[in-house]
This record gives structure tokens, C-alpha cells and sequence, in this order.
């Protein structure tokens, strides 16, 4: 299997693999300059060397160049203080022209040879001539990035309803498929405000437990099943709650619900298909 190393460009963004070149000493957080196929880069070294299945390695691996030398950890630093002042810039041309673009971050590579702005927009723009007018005033390459509603909210971060710093901007590398079954199968209201983040989109912790749903459904009655308990009651299931691995039921001895472990139910009858099931109180 090949050797590779595992390297990063940004914090909390996808892990890249490169071929470590014969270069020793490669430990997590060493600086590396690397090649890419936009050039070379300033990366993070985030996974020591180490071999993979040639199934993971997508394309021709690229090498690592050397480790960053503190010349070119200087040189990064400087460019890396010019970005707010060239996010400003661009902001301002953007405005004077009536683009309908936001702009969202600005990022120079670590020689400063290269200038990528990260824009949101929900239209088709040409913004030529707005590059050209940055590669002439900034003398640099200017590249446009658009990027989606998830990719702006991870850049510009910020607290999710839990209280806590985002998933996207904090820990989560990259972004996973979510969906409304997801919600449906934990039981979750199906409001857009209370299961949608920042972004707008689904929440993406939607995803976290929705295997452990999903599996401890697989041992709870439907709801709508006739049961019968320990007791000899026998009843309709109401309800669940998948954590506590619970259901409700509606019986004629009681005027309310009851709830009994899933474990302790016989099902006798399961809920007719295609029978709209009452809902629970």
C-alpha cells in the first residue's frame, strides 16, 4: 500500500493526501509546502505518514515539496494581515458596479501569488471585469469561488439553538447528507424553523443519532399494534420514545395513556397498512 501523509489548508476542512517524499519527521501541525494542482501551497500536516489502500487515493498523489521554512511561515503571516483590507476592497468595487454577489472571505496563498474571494450568490453573475480590475490593482492573481449556504455559514461561524459554537466551524470536517426522514424518525417537529441551522438548511446534528433511531425501532411495535402487557391489559400503541424505549398505550382500564417498557409488551396484532394512525396526545 502507499505511503502517504495526511495535510490540511485551513482548520476543521477535509485532510488531503500527499506523498510524503522521503521527508522525515513529518508529526501532526508540522508546516509543509505542497503541491497542488492550483500550485503550491502552505498546508498543516494533520495525519502522519502512513500507508492506505490504493482505493483511497483518487487521482495522481502529489508530493510534498519541504517543510515550510520560518521564511515562508513569514511571508504567510504578512499576506494573511492584508485579507480583511482586500475583503473591503473588493466589497466597495462590488457595490460601485451593482454586482449581486456577497462576498464572504478572501484568502491569499502563502506567496501571496494567488487571491481567492469566496462569494455567495443566487444568480448567475459575470463578474470578468471585476477580476481584472482586482488583478490590476491588487497585482496578484484573482480567482472567484461561489460557495453554498452551509460552506458561508462554516466560514463566518457562529452559535447554533443549543448554545453552542457551530458543528461546521468548529469540529466538522466535512458536510454529510441529511434529510426530513431523518427528523421524521426522531420524531422531531417538522417546522423549517425548528430544524433548520443557521444556513437554512437541515440541521446537520440531525444525522448524529439517526442510526441509533433507526436500530431501536427496529425492536419497538408500530404504533397503532395491539399489545398486551405483563398484567394481561391488552392496549393500542400510541406512542413511543425511542430513548427511553418506552410506548404508550391507550387501554380501556385507564382514562390516560401508560407507559411500559417495549421489552414488556406481547404484540398480538399489527396496525392495519395504509390505515391512518391517531396521533398521540
Amino acid at each position: 500500500m502507499p505511503q502517504v501523509v495526511g495535510v490540511r489548508f485551513r482548520p476543521v476542512t477535509k485532510v488531503y493526501y500527499f506523498a510524503p517524499n522521503n521527508l522525515k519527521q513529518l508529526k501532526v501541525d508540522t508546516r509543509v509546502i505542497v503541491e497542488t494542482s492550483r500550485g503550491t501551497e502552505l498546508g498543516t500536516v494533520a495525519q502522519p505518514v502512513h500507508s492506505v489502500p490504493k482505493s483511497k487515493i483518487k487521482g495522481k498523489l502529489k508530493r510534498v515539496v519541504r517543510k515550510a521554512t520560518p521564511v515562508d511561515l513569514l511571508q504567510a503571516e504578512q499576506y494573511r494581515g492584508q485579507e480583511a483590507t482586500v475583503l473591503e476592497t473588493c466589497d466597495e468595487l462590488i457595490k460601485n458596479k451593482g454586482i449581486p454577489i456577497k462576498i464572504i472571505d478572501a484568502s491569499y496563498s502563502f506567496d501571496g501569488s494567488r487571491l481567492v474571494f469566496s462569494f455567495a450568490s443566487e444568480q448567475r453573475v459575470d463578474f470578468r471585469d471585476l477580476v481584472k480590475e482586482l488583478t490590476s490593482s491588487l497585482n496578484t492573481r484573482v480567482e472567484m469561488k461561489q460557495v453554498g449556504a452551509r460552506d458561508e455559514t462554516k466560514i463566518l461561524d457562529g452559535y447554533g439553538r443549543c448554545g453552542r459554537r457551530l458543528c461546521c466551524s468548529s469540529w466538522l470536517t466535512e458536510f454529510h447528507p441529511v434529510s426530513i426522514r431523518m427528523a421524521k424518525q426522531q420524531g422531531l417537529p417538522l417546522a423549517p424553523a425548528e430544524i433548520s441551522g443557521l444556513c437554512g438548511r437541515l440541521l446537520c446534528c440531525l444525522a448524529y443519532e439517526n442510526d441509533q433511531y433507526a436500530e431501536i425501532k427496529k425492536f419497538l411495535p408500530k404504533i397503532g399494534a395491539q399489545v398486551k402487557t405483563p398484567q394481561g391489559v391488552t392496549g393500542t400503541v400510541r406512542g413511543l420514545n425511542v430513548i427511553k424505549e418506552t410506548v404508550l398505550l391507550e387501554t380501556e382500564e385507564h382514562d390516560t395513556y401508560i407507559e411500559i417498557l417495549a421489552q414488556e409488551v406481547e404484540v398480538l396484532a399489527k396496525p392495519p397498512k395504509g390505515k391512518k394512525q391517531r396521533r398521540k396526545n
